[in-house]
């Protein structure tokens, strides 16, 4: 019998090497797909889209990007368990920092459940509180951020930083940048070319004194984009409908412009006059 545990050792490093090296490639995985689905909620939060693809493939998109994040992350966190030498017990994926769990495990963990209850409140999203809901979904700007870090410090335990350092700068870069430049006011956006500033305006209507809003409702998804581009001026109900101001006050013509070039279904009609 002692002769057999050797040989039993073996067997179980080389079981948990391949355990470890599936956690790595899920993790890696769901590292790209993660920043793909931030680039593509920035890119349909602020119209920029339009321009790479159709009105109807913008959600559908966004959210195959990450039910694929949350899938490849599940896996690599399911990874652990299997691991024969050191044993990760299965209440400490869902409970952070419990028995001496450590601060980056605990980034992971809040990071996956966070998205995917995102992900499950995205899809009841018509019977809850809308507004509510699109809070909570404006969470990801952080928990992706804490998964980011969780990686980093993964990576640099694992003496994986080599990998990570290339790799994962080429992709968080320009995920960053877009994050970033999701929450630059309209004008400094117009000012660097990221928006058109004629964009949405009628030929021979410029700015004026009064303005004047409508919907188009065929056009309309109620994605929320304009409520959080203009909340003084568009609120998303709880039964889901729309309602807005029509003619909002001067002080509000700012954030109606923006949440119309932010439209991604361009459904937001915009006439300015002088009274």
């Amino acid at each position: 019998m002692s002769s057999q545990i050797p040989l039993l050792v073996a067997q179980s490093a080389e079981f948990d090497s391949g355990v470890k090296k599936m956690a790595q490639l899920s993790a890696r995985l769901a590292y790209v797909m993660m920043c793909a689905t931030l680039s593509w909620g920035v890119l349909i939060a602020t119209g920029w889209a339009e321009k790479l693809t159709g009105r109807e493939g913008l959600k559908n998109g966004h959210m195959v990007l990450a039910s694929l994040t949350i899938a490849f992350g599940s896996i690599h966190a399911f990874a652990f368990t299997l691991i024969q030498t050191g044993t990760f017990p299965f209440y400490k994926l869902l409970v952070p920092m419990v028995d001496g769990g450590l601060f980056r495990h605990a980034l992971g963990i809040v990071g996956l459940e966070v998205m995917a209850a995102i992900a499950v409140l995205a899809s009841m999203r018509h019977k809850v509180f809308y507004r509510k809901w699109l809070r909570f979904h404006q969470t990801a700007y952080v928990v992706v951020g804490a998964t980011v870090v969780h990686s980093w410090f993964g990576a640099i335990a694992n003496g994986n930083l080599s990998v990570l350092w290339l790799a994962g700068l080429t992709v968080l870069v320009p995920t960053a940048t877009l994050a970033l430049a999701r929450f630059l006011p309209p004008e400094v956006l117009t000012r660097i070319g990221m928006l058109d500033s004629e964009r949405g305006k009628e030929p021979g209507v410029g700015e004026g004194d009064a303005m004047d809003v409508s919907v188009n409702n065929e056009k309309c998804h109620r994605y929320g984009t304009c409520q959080a581009e203009a909340p003084d001026v568009f609120q998303l109900i709880e039964d889901n409908r729309l309602t807005y101001n029509r003619r909002p006050p001067e002080e509000h013509f700012a954030q109606a412009r923006a949440a119309q070039r932010a439209c991604p279904m361009r459904a937001i009609e915009i006439r300015e006059r002088v009274k």
